[in-house]
């Protein structure tokens, strides 16, 4: 079989896992639709004082960014973790399948489902509170979303390094996640953050993300959308993690390891 018809099924079989599992689905695929429709609701559609635009305008990438740091970071780190501490990826090692295809197929399910949500979020957006893409601003928003969901998934699997068990998994990388949604926009709008908060999270990947997918929508700026210095912040967290990973990552469960 050929590299890269292994690597489609590979991806094959892990988006049909992720489609049957429940908890997968709801967190990165519903709950960023809810939270956006509450957003909304309570918050209302009016027209931001400081930024004159509409506040669905601000809730639509900021939730596109929730659903894909939700399906790279938080699907990778706890994914991996649990198939670390139920023995899957010792046998892997065992079997003459390529690593790069494993993980591989792990990502493009995170790269996938991103897409996926971003697109529900979009239509739902749109169809509710008129919210618009440009035409020429869609291939900065599939560059946006492929870099960032590739970044994240990077990030994830080297922070499972760090995770000691299965049942810590979803405490542990939430309490990286949610302080980080409130100061990089995604709850909160930055411009209500004061300028040192906004400054600190700029340096995490998150808010970048952020900025570069609101650059898509933001009615008030001319141009493709597409925001290199965001992009490049978030390829160095990728890579940084990347090369992390490949020195880090635990094969074995932690109780062997010890």
């Amino acid at each position: 079989m050929s590299g890269l018809r292994r690597a489609g099924e590979q991806l094959r079989a892990d988006l049909l896992v992720f489609v049957r599992t429940p908890a997968a689905m709801f967190f990165t695929a519903i709950l960023p639709i809810i939270f956006m429709v509450l957003f909304v609701a309570i918050f209302g559609n009016e027209t931001d004082k400081k930024l004159h635009i509409k506040v669905s305008t601000l809730q639509v990438p900021a939730f596109i960014a929730l659903a894909v740091t939700s399906a790279s970071f938080l699907g990778l780190a706890i994914g991996l973790v649990r198939g670390r501490e139920d023995g899957v990826f010792k046998r892997v090692r065992g079997t003459p399948v390529p690593i790069a295809v494993v993980f591989g197929g792990r990502v493009g399910v995170a790269i996938t489902s991103a897409m996926a949500v971003s697109v529900l979020l979009l239509v739902i957006g749109g169809v509710l509170y008129g919210v618009e893409l440009q035409t020429a601003r869609v291939p900065a928003l599939i560059v946006t979303l492929a870099v960032g969901a590739t970044a994240l998934s990077a990030v994830g699997i080297a922070y499972s390094r760090l995770i000691p068990s299965f049942d810590a998994a979803p405490a542990m990388t939430n309490a990286v996640v949610l302080p980080l949604y409130f100061i990089s926009g995604v709850f909160v709008p930055t411009s209500q953050l004061p300028h040192w908060l906004a400054q600190v999270a700029s340096v995490f990947p998150i808010k970048p993300l952020n900025d570069a997918l609101f650059a898509c929508f933001d009615p008030r700026a001319s141009g493709n959308g597409l925001q290199l210095g965001k992009l490049a912040v978030l390829a160095a967290w990728g890579i940084g993690a990347l090369l992390l990973a490949v020195r880090t990552f635990s094969w074995v469960p932690r109780r062997d390891a010890e």
